[in-house]
């Protein structure tokens, strides 16, 4: 074997890996894990894998190959076209960067484009009260969204979240409305971002009984619960 074979063989061991878990999903991980330590920032977009073990009583192996190119056009921080793929690309950056075991998915309606991070340990994404989460949020719609796009919603989750989140805050304002009606006074909510007293206002805003409005000034700006005082 010449050098220039040597040199081959050398190139193509550093594109490939094999790794083995005992899902295909984690053996997926374990190799995207060895692979940050050559190529770093690279995301699962960037490998192509090749099954070896299906695993189920053995343990599941695969092989990966990097695609190099797309690699490093990532690493350049190019982000792609469409606003879907953009939104993919940021929301995948930072779980890479947190050193998070998690995957990212990625949903385009008429209306919305919602990101889902599904994975292990997921508070360090989530945040004290979701404030993370809703910071990248608001980083996931100024990528998507460029220019002069059509505007859609866009929406980051992290393994149920949101639907945890808005439950807990339709509980608070019914009781909130609950305490108005009985007392016959302004109730207020405790303080929340504006995303989330938007969450009260629209699930309160049919209701003819009473009336919300918002008091305060950020941080500690709060909704308000008041009853409609009846004409008769």
């Amino acid at each position: 074997m010449d050098a220039s074979d040597s040199q081959s063989d050398a190139w193509l061991e550093d594109l490939t890996i094999e790794a083995e878990g005992e899902t295909l999903g984690e053996a997926k991980w374990n190799a995207m894990k060895a692979l940050e330590q050559r190529y770093p920032g690279i995301t699962a977009e960037c490998v192509r894998f090749e099954v070896v073990e299906e695993g189920g009583g053995t343990p599941a192996r695969v092989r990966g190959e990097v695609d190099e190119d797309a690699w490093r056009d990532s690493a350049e921080g190019e982000l792609p076209d469409e606003p879907a793929e953009r939104l993919r690309a940021v929301i995948t950056r930072v779980v890479q960067a947190l050193g998070l075991r998690a995957t990212v998915h990625v949903e385009e309606t008429a209306d919305e484009i919602r990101a889902t991070v599904n994975g292990e340990n997921l508070g360090l994404l989530i945040g004290k009260h979701g404030s993370t989460i809703d910071a990248l949020q608001h980083l996931g719609m100024r990528a998507a969204l460029r220019g002069g796009e059509e505007r859609k919603q866009v929406v980051v989750d992290a393994a149920g979240y949101r639907e945890r989140r808005e439950a807990a805050l339709q509980r608070a304002a019914d009781r909130a409305v609950s305490d108005a009606l009985s007392f016959g006074r302004a109730v207020e909510l405790e303080p929340m971002r504006a995303l989330e007293r938007k969450v009260v206002h629209m699930y309160l805003r049919d209701r003819t009984d009473i009336e919300t409005h918002s008091e305060g000034d950020e941080p500690e700006r709060r909704l308000v619960v008041t009853p409609v005082q009846s004409d008769g």
